[in-house]
Protein backbone atom coordinates (compact mmCIF):
# COMPACT_ATOMS: atom_id res chain seq x y z
CA UNK A 1 0.00 0.00 0.00
CA UNK A 2 1.45 3.39 -0.90
CA UNK A 3 1.83 5.17 2.43
CA UNK A 4 1.02 8.80 1.96
CA UNK A 5 2.42 11.55 4.11
CA UNK A 6 -0.99 12.26 5.58
CA UNK A 7 -1.34 8.53 6.36
CA UNK A 8 -4.67 8.16 4.59
CA UNK A 9 -5.61 4.52 3.98
CA UNK A 10 -5.72 4.16 0.20
CA UNK A 11 -5.95 0.83 -1.54
CA UNK A 12 -2.55 -0.24 -2.80
CA UNK A 13 -2.34 -0.75 -6.54
CA UNK A 14 0.88 -2.67 -6.27
CA UNK A 15 0.08 -5.11 -3.48
CA UNK A 16 -2.35 -7.37 -5.27
CA UNK A 17 -3.72 -10.46 -3.58
CA UNK A 18 -4.36 -13.92 -4.93
CA UNK A 19 -4.36 -17.07 -2.87
CA UNK A 20 -0.95 -17.51 -1.30
CA UNK A 21 0.35 -14.42 -3.12
CA UNK A 22 -0.86 -11.94 -0.52
CA UNK A 23 1.29 -8.92 0.16
CA UNK A 24 0.65 -7.33 3.53
CA UNK A 25 1.82 -3.75 3.84
CA UNK A 26 2.62 -2.80 7.37
CA UNK A 27 0.26 -0.28 8.86
CA UNK A 28 1.58 3.22 9.45
CA UNK A 29 3.21 3.58 12.79
CA UNK A 30 0.92 5.43 15.12
CA UNK A 31 2.23 8.66 16.54
CA UNK A 32 1.49 10.06 19.92
CA UNK A 33 -1.07 12.72 19.12
CA UNK A 34 -1.78 13.66 22.70
CA UNK A 35 -1.08 17.08 24.09
CA UNK A 36 1.30 17.92 26.92
CA UNK A 37 1.04 16.07 30.21
CA UNK A 38 -2.00 16.88 32.34
CA UNK A 39 -3.35 19.09 29.57
CA UNK A 40 -7.14 18.99 29.09
CA UNK A 41 -7.98 16.68 26.19
CA UNK A 42 -8.56 18.87 23.16
CA UNK A 43 -10.69 17.42 20.34
CA UNK A 44 -8.42 18.81 17.66
CA UNK A 45 -5.51 17.20 19.49
CA UNK A 46 -6.99 13.71 19.32
CA UNK A 47 -8.49 13.73 15.85
CA UNK A 48 -8.58 10.62 13.68
CA UNK A 49 -6.82 10.36 10.34
CA UNK A 50 -9.85 11.51 8.36
CA UNK A 51 -10.23 14.65 10.49
CA UNK A 52 -6.52 15.30 10.21
CA UNK A 53 -6.74 14.99 6.43
CA UNK A 54 -9.66 17.47 6.38
CA UNK A 55 -7.60 19.85 8.50
CA UNK A 56 -4.58 19.64 6.20
CA UNK A 57 -6.68 20.12 3.07
CA UNK A 58 -8.47 23.08 4.60
CA UNK A 59 -5.21 24.63 5.72
CA UNK A 60 -3.39 24.32 2.40
CA UNK A 61 -5.04 25.33 -0.86
CA UNK A 62 -2.19 23.63 -2.76
CA UNK A 63 -2.54 20.41 -0.78
CA UNK A 64 -1.40 17.27 -2.61
CA UNK A 65 -1.31 13.64 -1.63
CA UNK A 66 2.16 12.20 -2.09
CA UNK A 67 3.42 8.66 -1.89
CA UNK A 68 5.80 8.12 0.98
CA UNK A 69 9.03 6.65 -0.29
CA UNK A 70 10.57 4.33 2.27
CA UNK A 71 14.37 4.46 2.58
CA UNK A 72 15.80 1.23 1.08
CA UNK A 73 17.97 0.81 4.18
CA UNK A 74 15.01 0.98 6.59
CA UNK A 75 13.52 -2.20 8.04
CA UNK A 76 10.08 -1.37 6.71
CA UNK A 77 11.53 -0.66 3.27
CA UNK A 78 13.46 -3.93 3.21
CA UNK A 79 10.43 -5.96 4.33
CA UNK A 80 8.16 -4.36 1.75
CA UNK A 81 10.70 -4.86 -1.06
CA UNK A 82 11.18 -8.51 -0.07
CA UNK A 83 7.45 -9.15 -0.06
CA UNK A 84 6.98 -7.47 -3.43
CA UNK A 85 9.80 -9.47 -5.00
CA UNK A 86 8.38 -12.69 -3.55
CA UNK A 87 4.99 -11.97 -5.09
CA UNK A 88 6.32 -11.18 -8.55
CA UNK A 89 8.68 -14.17 -8.47
CA UNK A 90 5.73 -16.39 -7.64
CA UNK A 91 3.74 -14.91 -10.54
CA UNK A 92 6.64 -15.64 -12.88
CA UNK A 93 6.68 -19.27 -11.72
CA UNK A 94 2.96 -19.59 -12.34
CA UNK A 95 3.13 -18.17 -15.87
CA UNK A 96 6.21 -20.30 -16.70
CA UNK A 97 4.57 -23.53 -15.58
CA UNK A 98 3.29 -26.09 -18.08
CA UNK A 99 0.41 -25.60 -18.39
CA UNK A 100 0.50 -22.00 -17.18
CA UNK A 101 -1.28 -21.15 -13.94
CA UNK A 102 -3.24 -17.90 -14.46
CA UNK A 103 -4.80 -17.64 -10.99
CA UNK A 104 -2.66 -14.72 -9.81
CA UNK A 105 -2.69 -13.09 -13.25
CA UNK A 106 -6.49 -13.11 -13.23
CA UNK A 107 -6.56 -11.40 -9.85
CA UNK A 108 -4.16 -8.77 -11.16
CA UNK A 109 -6.28 -8.16 -14.25
CA UNK A 110 -9.38 -7.88 -12.07
CA UNK A 111 -7.73 -5.24 -9.93
CA UNK A 112 -6.41 -3.40 -12.98
CA UNK A 113 -9.96 -3.28 -14.31
CA UNK A 114 -11.20 -1.78 -11.02
CA UNK A 115 -8.47 0.85 -11.07
CA UNK A 116 -9.14 1.84 -14.67
CA UNK A 117 -12.86 2.18 -13.94
CA UNK A 118 -12.10 4.30 -10.88
CA UNK A 119 -10.13 6.73 -13.08
CA UNK A 120 -13.10 7.43 -15.36
CA UNK A 121 -15.18 10.57 -15.18
CA UNK A 122 -18.98 10.16 -14.93
CA UNK A 123 -19.51 11.14 -18.56
CA UNK A 124 -17.13 8.51 -19.98
CA UNK A 125 -19.81 5.86 -20.38
CA UNK A 126 -18.57 4.46 -23.68
CA UNK A 127 -15.06 3.88 -22.39
CA UNK A 128 -16.53 2.30 -19.27
CA UNK A 129 -18.40 -0.20 -21.41
CA UNK A 130 -15.27 -0.97 -23.44
CA UNK A 131 -13.24 -1.70 -20.29
CA UNK A 132 -16.03 -3.85 -18.85
CA UNK A 133 -16.13 -5.88 -22.06
CA UNK A 134 -12.38 -6.20 -22.68
CA UNK A 135 -11.61 -7.16 -19.06
CA UNK A 136 -14.75 -9.16 -18.34
CA UNK A 137 -13.82 -11.35 -15.36
CA UNK A 138 -15.93 -14.38 -16.30
CA UNK A 139 -14.72 -14.36 -19.91
CA UNK A 140 -11.10 -14.10 -18.85
CA UNK A 141 -11.64 -16.96 -16.39
CA UNK A 142 -13.00 -19.16 -19.16
CA UNK A 143 -10.06 -18.35 -21.44
CA UNK A 144 -7.63 -19.15 -18.63
CA UNK A 145 -9.25 -22.54 -18.02
CA UNK A 146 -8.72 -23.39 -21.69
CA UNK A 147 -5.16 -22.04 -21.70
CA UNK A 148 -6.12 -19.29 -24.09
CA UNK A 149 -5.51 -16.23 -21.93
CA UNK A 150 -3.43 -13.83 -24.03
CA UNK A 151 -1.61 -11.76 -21.41
CA UNK A 152 0.48 -9.70 -23.91
CA UNK A 153 -2.66 -8.76 -25.87
CA UNK A 154 -4.49 -7.75 -22.71
CA UNK A 155 -1.46 -5.77 -21.55
CA UNK A 156 -1.46 -3.81 -24.82
CA UNK A 157 -5.13 -2.96 -24.38
CA UNK A 158 -4.44 -1.83 -20.82
CA UNK A 159 -1.55 0.38 -21.97
CA UNK A 160 -3.69 1.94 -24.70
CA UNK A 161 -6.39 2.70 -22.13
CA UNK A 162 -3.85 4.14 -19.70
CA UNK A 163 -2.62 6.45 -22.47
CA UNK A 164 -6.16 7.79 -22.84
CA UNK A 165 -6.67 8.31 -19.11
CA UNK A 166 -3.31 9.45 -17.78
CA UNK A 167 -2.29 13.05 -17.20
CA UNK A 168 0.28 14.43 -19.68
CA UNK A 169 2.96 14.15 -17.02
CA UNK A 170 2.57 10.33 -17.12
CA UNK A 171 2.79 9.93 -20.92
CA UNK A 172 6.49 9.16 -20.87
CA UNK A 173 6.10 6.54 -18.13
CA UNK A 174 3.35 4.74 -20.09
CA UNK A 175 5.39 4.86 -23.30
CA UNK A 176 8.33 3.21 -21.55
CA UNK A 177 6.09 0.31 -20.56
CA UNK A 178 5.41 -0.41 -24.24
CA UNK A 179 9.04 -1.50 -24.66
CA UNK A 180 8.84 -4.18 -21.95
CA UNK A 181 8.35 -7.68 -23.37
CA UNK A 182 8.51 -9.76 -20.19
CA UNK A 183 4.87 -10.15 -19.01
CA UNK A 184 5.75 -10.13 -15.31
CA UNK A 185 7.87 -6.99 -15.50
CA UNK A 186 5.21 -5.40 -17.70
CA UNK A 187 2.45 -6.09 -15.18
CA UNK A 188 4.68 -4.83 -12.40
CA UNK A 189 5.35 -1.62 -14.32
CA UNK A 190 1.65 -1.22 -15.09
CA UNK A 191 0.79 -1.32 -11.40
CA UNK A 192 3.48 1.21 -10.56
CA UNK A 193 2.20 3.71 -13.13
CA UNK A 194 -1.43 3.04 -12.20
CA UNK A 195 -0.51 3.92 -8.64
CA UNK A 196 0.74 7.29 -9.84
CA UNK A 197 -2.39 7.79 -11.93
CA UNK A 198 -4.59 7.04 -8.93
CA UNK A 199 -2.69 9.65 -6.95
CA UNK A 200 -3.16 12.12 -9.80
CA UNK A 201 -6.91 11.49 -9.74
CA UNK A 202 -7.06 11.92 -5.96
CA UNK A 203 -5.23 15.25 -6.20
CA UNK A 204 -7.45 16.37 -9.08
CA UNK A 205 -10.53 15.58 -7.01
CA UNK A 206 -9.13 17.35 -3.96
CA UNK A 207 -8.32 20.47 -5.98
CA UNK A 208 -11.80 20.46 -7.53
CA UNK A 209 -13.50 20.22 -4.15
CA UNK A 210 -10.97 22.28 -2.20
CA UNK A 211 -13.20 25.31 -1.49
CA UNK A 212 -15.98 23.06 -0.19
CA UNK A 213 -13.54 20.92 1.80
CA UNK A 214 -11.97 24.02 3.30
CA UNK A 215 -15.29 25.41 4.49
CA UNK A 216 -16.30 22.01 5.84
CA UNK A 217 -13.00 21.73 7.70
CA UNK A 218 -13.47 25.15 9.31
CA UNK A 219 -17.01 24.42 10.48
CA UNK A 220 -16.16 20.89 11.63
CA UNK A 221 -13.11 21.89 13.67
CA UNK A 222 -14.93 24.79 15.27
CA UNK A 223 -17.90 22.59 16.19
CA UNK A 224 -15.59 19.98 17.75
CA UNK A 225 -13.83 22.63 19.81
CA UNK A 226 -17.08 24.26 20.91
CA UNK A 227 -18.44 20.92 22.06
CA UNK A 228 -15.54 20.43 24.43
CA UNK A 229 -15.50 24.08 25.46
CA UNK A 230 -19.09 23.68 26.63
CA UNK A 231 -17.88 20.95 28.98
CA UNK A 232 -14.64 22.70 30.00
CA UNK A 233 -15.13 26.48 30.15
CA UNK A 234 -11.48 27.01 31.13
CA UNK A 235 -10.19 25.32 28.00
CA UNK A 236 -9.00 28.63 26.50
CA UNK A 237 -6.77 29.58 29.43
CA UNK A 238 -3.50 28.88 27.61
CA UNK A 239 -4.77 30.61 24.48
CA UNK A 240 -5.62 33.69 26.55
CA UNK A 241 -2.16 33.65 28.12
CA UNK A 242 -0.58 33.32 24.67
CA UNK A 243 -2.40 36.36 23.24
CA UNK A 244 -1.78 38.38 26.41
CA UNK A 245 1.95 37.78 26.05
CA UNK A 246 1.79 38.76 22.38
CA UNK A 247 0.14 42.07 23.31
CA UNK A 248 2.79 42.68 25.97
CA UNK A 249 5.59 41.98 23.47
CA UNK A 250 4.23 44.64 21.14
CA UNK A 251 4.41 47.32 23.82
CA UNK A 252 8.10 46.59 24.51
CA UNK A 253 10.63 48.20 22.12
CA UNK A 254 12.77 45.70 20.25
CA UNK A 255 16.45 45.92 21.12
CA UNK A 256 18.78 46.08 18.14
CA UNK A 257 22.22 44.58 18.00
CA UNK A 258 24.77 47.17 19.20
CA UNK A 259 27.64 45.69 17.22
CA UNK A 260 27.43 46.82 13.60
CA UNK A 261 31.11 46.61 12.80
CA UNK A 262 31.01 43.26 11.08
CA UNK A 263 29.35 41.88 7.98
CA UNK A 264 25.83 42.71 9.13
CA UNK A 265 26.48 46.27 7.98
CA UNK A 266 27.02 45.02 4.43
CA UNK A 267 23.26 44.53 4.03
CA UNK A 268 21.40 47.80 4.07
CA UNK A 269 18.26 47.90 6.17
CA UNK A 270 14.93 47.75 4.41
CA UNK A 271 12.62 50.76 4.80
CA UNK A 272 9.99 48.40 6.18
CA UNK A 273 12.27 47.56 9.10
CA UNK A 274 10.86 50.55 10.93
CA UNK A 275 7.84 48.34 11.58
CA UNK A 276 9.77 46.85 14.50
CA UNK A 277 9.02 49.92 16.60
CA UNK A 278 6.03 49.77 18.96
CA UNK A 279 2.73 50.85 17.41
CA UNK A 280 -0.82 51.25 18.75
CA UNK A 281 -2.21 47.78 19.34
CA UNK A 282 -4.64 46.25 16.86
CA UNK A 283 -6.10 42.71 16.67
CA UNK A 284 -4.14 42.02 13.51
CA UNK A 285 -0.87 42.99 15.16
CA UNK A 286 -1.53 40.96 18.30
CA UNK A 287 -2.45 37.83 16.37
CA UNK A 288 0.52 38.22 14.06
CA UNK A 289 2.86 38.59 17.02
CA UNK A 290 1.23 35.62 18.70
CA UNK A 291 1.75 33.40 15.67
CA UNK A 292 5.36 34.55 15.38
CA UNK A 293 5.93 33.71 19.05
CA UNK A 294 4.90 30.13 18.29
CA UNK A 295 8.07 29.79 16.21
CA UNK A 296 10.11 30.49 19.34
CA UNK A 297 8.13 28.26 21.69
CA UNK A 298 10.11 26.30 24.25
CA UNK A 299 9.40 22.57 23.68
CA UNK A 300 9.34 22.09 27.45
CA UNK A 301 6.64 24.75 27.92
CA UNK A 302 3.37 22.88 28.34
CA UNK A 303 1.19 26.01 28.18
CA UNK A 304 0.80 25.71 24.42
CA UNK A 305 -2.37 27.40 23.07
CA UNK A 306 -5.27 24.93 23.01
CA UNK A 307 -6.38 26.21 19.62
CA UNK A 308 -3.07 25.27 18.00
CA UNK A 309 -2.33 21.84 19.43
CA UNK A 310 -3.09 20.08 16.15
CA UNK A 311 -0.52 22.25 14.37
CA UNK A 312 2.19 22.05 17.02
CA UNK A 313 4.32 19.53 15.11
CA UNK A 314 4.10 21.55 11.91
CA UNK A 315 5.00 24.72 13.78
CA UNK A 316 8.07 23.00 15.19
CA UNK A 317 9.05 21.98 11.67
CA UNK A 318 8.65 25.58 10.52
CA UNK A 319 10.76 26.75 13.47
CA UNK A 320 13.49 24.32 12.43
CA UNK A 321 13.29 25.55 8.83
CA UNK A 322 13.50 29.15 10.03
CA UNK A 323 16.58 28.40 12.13
CA UNK A 324 18.28 26.76 9.17
CA UNK A 325 17.53 29.74 6.95
CA UNK A 326 18.94 32.06 9.60
CA UNK A 327 22.24 30.18 9.57
CA UNK A 328 22.23 29.94 5.77
CA UNK A 329 21.60 33.65 5.24
CA UNK A 330 24.18 34.54 7.91
CA UNK A 331 26.85 32.48 6.16
CA UNK A 332 26.02 34.01 2.81
CA UNK A 333 26.04 37.52 4.26
CA UNK A 334 29.50 37.06 5.74
CA UNK A 335 30.77 35.37 2.58
CA UNK A 336 29.46 38.18 0.36
CA UNK A 337 31.63 40.78 2.11
CA UNK A 338 34.75 38.77 1.27
CA UNK A 339 33.79 37.62 -2.22
CA UNK A 340 33.22 40.85 -4.07
CA UNK A 341 30.21 41.78 -6.18
CA UNK A 342 31.49 40.04 -9.33
CA UNK A 343 31.97 36.67 -7.68
CA UNK A 344 28.89 36.83 -5.45
CA UNK A 345 26.82 37.92 -8.44
CA UNK A 346 27.25 34.43 -9.89
CA UNK A 347 24.19 32.22 -9.13
CA UNK A 348 26.37 29.11 -9.49
CA UNK A 349 28.78 30.37 -6.85
CA UNK A 350 25.98 31.22 -4.42
CA UNK A 351 24.41 27.80 -4.99
CA UNK A 352 27.72 26.14 -4.09
CA UNK A 353 27.86 28.05 -0.81
CA UNK A 354 24.24 27.08 -0.12
CA UNK A 355 25.01 23.40 -0.65
CA UNK A 356 28.05 23.60 1.62
CA UNK A 357 25.96 25.12 4.41
CA UNK A 358 22.88 22.93 3.98
CA UNK A 359 24.98 19.76 4.09
CA UNK A 360 25.89 20.38 7.74
CA UNK A 361 22.49 21.56 9.00
CA UNK A 362 21.72 18.32 10.81
CA UNK A 363 25.11 18.39 12.51
CA UNK A 364 24.53 22.03 13.51
CA UNK A 365 21.65 21.06 15.82
CA UNK A 366 23.85 18.97 18.10
CA UNK A 367 27.33 20.33 17.41
CA UNK A 368 27.14 23.92 16.14
CA UNK A 369 30.82 24.73 16.71
CA UNK A 370 32.05 21.72 14.75
CA UNK A 371 29.52 22.33 12.00
CA UNK A 372 30.54 25.96 11.53
CA UNK A 373 34.19 25.01 11.54
CA UNK A 374 33.49 22.71 8.62
CA UNK A 375 31.50 25.42 6.85
CA UNK A 376 34.16 28.07 7.42
CA UNK A 377 36.89 25.89 5.97
CA UNK A 378 34.90 24.85 2.91
CA UNK A 379 33.49 28.32 2.22
CA UNK A 380 36.89 30.02 2.48
CA UNK A 381 38.34 27.38 0.18
CA UNK A 382 35.50 27.85 -2.32
CA UNK A 383 35.96 31.63 -2.31
CA UNK A 384 39.72 31.28 -2.76
CA UNK A 385 39.35 28.83 -5.68
CA UNK A 386 36.58 30.83 -7.37
CA UNK A 387 38.55 34.09 -7.17
CA UNK A 388 41.51 32.28 -8.66
CA UNK A 389 39.42 30.79 -11.49
CA UNK A 390 38.08 34.24 -12.38
CA UNK A 391 41.53 35.78 -12.40
CA UNK A 392 40.77 37.99 -9.40
CA UNK A 393 43.03 38.77 -6.46
CA UNK A 394 42.99 36.01 -3.87
CA UNK A 395 42.21 36.67 -0.22
CA UNK A 396 45.12 37.69 1.94
CA UNK A 397 45.97 35.51 4.90
CA UNK A 398 44.58 38.23 7.16
CA UNK A 399 41.25 38.36 5.31
CA UNK A 400 41.07 34.58 5.23
CA UNK A 401 41.52 34.44 8.99
CA UNK A 402 38.87 37.12 9.47
CA UNK A 403 36.43 35.26 7.19
CA UNK A 404 36.91 31.97 9.02
CA UNK A 405 36.56 33.68 12.39
CA UNK A 406 33.33 35.46 11.47
CA UNK A 407 31.83 32.28 10.05
CA UNK A 408 32.73 30.29 13.15
CA UNK A 409 31.15 32.95 15.38
CA UNK A 410 27.77 32.27 13.74
CA UNK A 411 27.60 29.15 15.92
CA UNK A 412 26.96 31.47 18.90
CA UNK A 413 23.31 32.40 19.47
CA UNK A 414 24.30 35.95 20.47
CA UNK A 415 26.26 36.47 17.24
CA UNK A 416 25.29 39.85 15.80
CA UNK A 417 24.98 38.74 12.17
CA UNK A 418 22.82 35.82 13.23
CA UNK A 419 20.65 38.05 15.43
CA UNK A 420 20.09 40.61 12.69
CA UNK A 421 19.18 37.95 10.11
CA UNK A 422 16.84 36.25 12.58
CA UNK A 423 15.04 39.55 13.26
CA UNK A 424 14.70 40.25 9.56
CA UNK A 425 13.26 36.83 8.77
CA UNK A 426 10.71 37.32 11.55
CA UNK A 427 9.94 40.75 10.09
CA UNK A 428 9.41 39.14 6.69
CA UNK A 429 7.02 36.55 8.16
CA UNK A 430 5.11 39.30 9.97
CA UNK A 431 4.72 41.14 6.66
CA UNK A 432 3.56 37.90 5.04
CA UNK A 433 0.72 37.64 7.55
CA UNK A 434 -0.48 41.15 6.78
CA UNK A 435 0.43 41.72 3.12
CA UNK A 436 0.75 38.21 1.74
CA UNK A 437 3.85 36.35 0.61
CA UNK A 438 4.23 37.79 -2.89
CA UNK A 439 3.98 41.42 -1.80
CA UNK A 440 6.38 40.81 1.06
CA UNK A 441 8.95 39.35 -1.34
CA UNK A 442 9.00 42.65 -3.24
CA UNK A 443 10.61 44.48 -0.30
CA UNK A 444 12.90 41.97 1.39
CA UNK A 445 15.08 43.28 4.22
CA UNK A 446 18.80 43.42 3.43
CA UNK A 447 20.67 40.13 3.46
CA UNK A 448 17.62 38.00 2.58
CA UNK A 449 17.49 38.32 -1.20
CA UNK A 450 19.89 35.40 -1.62
CA UNK A 451 17.39 33.07 0.08
CA UNK A 452 14.29 34.47 -1.61
CA UNK A 453 13.09 31.08 -2.91
CA UNK A 454 13.53 29.44 0.49
CA UNK A 455 11.74 32.33 2.21
CA UNK A 456 8.82 32.10 -0.22
CA UNK A 457 8.33 28.43 0.70
CA UNK A 458 8.58 29.13 4.43
CA UNK A 459 6.27 32.13 4.21
CA UNK A 460 3.59 30.25 2.28
CA UNK A 461 3.53 27.37 4.76
CA UNK A 462 3.36 29.76 7.69
CA UNK A 463 0.61 31.90 6.16
CA UNK A 464 -1.48 28.88 5.19
CA UNK A 465 -1.28 27.44 8.69
CA UNK A 466 -2.02 30.66 10.54
CA UNK A 467 -4.81 31.82 8.26
CA UNK A 468 -6.65 28.53 8.51
CA UNK A 469 -6.27 28.49 12.27
CA UNK A 470 -7.56 32.05 12.49
CA UNK A 471 -10.60 31.22 10.33
CA UNK A 472 -11.46 28.31 12.61
CA UNK A 473 -10.89 30.03 15.93
CA UNK A 474 -11.50 33.67 14.95
CA UNK A 475 -14.62 34.03 17.12
CA UNK A 476 -12.71 32.85 20.21
CA UNK A 477 -9.76 35.12 19.48
CA UNK A 478 -12.19 38.03 19.08
CA UNK A 479 -13.61 37.57 22.57
CA UNK A 480 -10.15 37.32 24.11
CA UNK A 481 -8.84 40.37 22.25
CA UNK A 482 -11.79 42.45 23.41
CA UNK A 483 -10.41 42.17 26.93
CA UNK A 484 -6.90 43.08 25.76
CA UNK A 485 -7.83 45.93 23.41
CA UNK A 486 -11.14 47.26 24.81
CA UNK A 487 -11.03 50.51 22.85
CA UNK A 488 -10.68 48.89 19.44
CA UNK A 489 -13.60 49.50 17.12
CA UNK A 490 -15.00 46.99 14.64
CA UNK A 491 -12.87 44.35 16.35
CA UNK A 492 -14.60 41.30 14.99
CA UNK A 493 -14.36 42.45 11.39
CA UNK A 494 -10.66 43.19 11.77
CA UNK A 495 -9.89 39.83 13.32
CA UNK A 496 -11.70 37.88 10.63
CA UNK A 497 -9.89 39.77 7.87
CA UNK A 498 -6.42 38.77 9.04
Amino acid sequence: MPDVKEKVPLKDTGDAECGSCKLEASAPTGENESGPKDHPPCPIDTVDNVSKLNHNIGMNRDFRMEEKVLPPSSLEGKVKETMHNAFWDHLKEQLSAIPPDFSCALELLKEIKEILLSLLLPRQNRLRSDIEEALDTELLQQKAEHGALDVPHLSKYILDTMTLLCAPVRDEAVQKLENITDPVWLLRGIFQVLGLMKMDMVNYTIQSLQPHLQEHSIQHERAMFQELLNKQPSLLSHTTKWLTQAAADLTTPLLTCPDTSDSASVASSSPSEAAISPEPLSPTMVLSQGFLNLLLWDPEDEDFPETLLTDRTQLQELESQLSQLTILASVLLVASSFSGSVLFGSPQFVDKLKHITKDVMEEFKSRPEEAMQTVSEQVSQEIHQSLKNMGLAALSSENTGSLIGQLQNIAKKENCVRSVIDQRIHLFLKCCLVLGVQRSLLDLPGGLTVIEAELAELGQKFVSLTHHNQKVFGPYYTEILKTLIPSTQALETEVESL
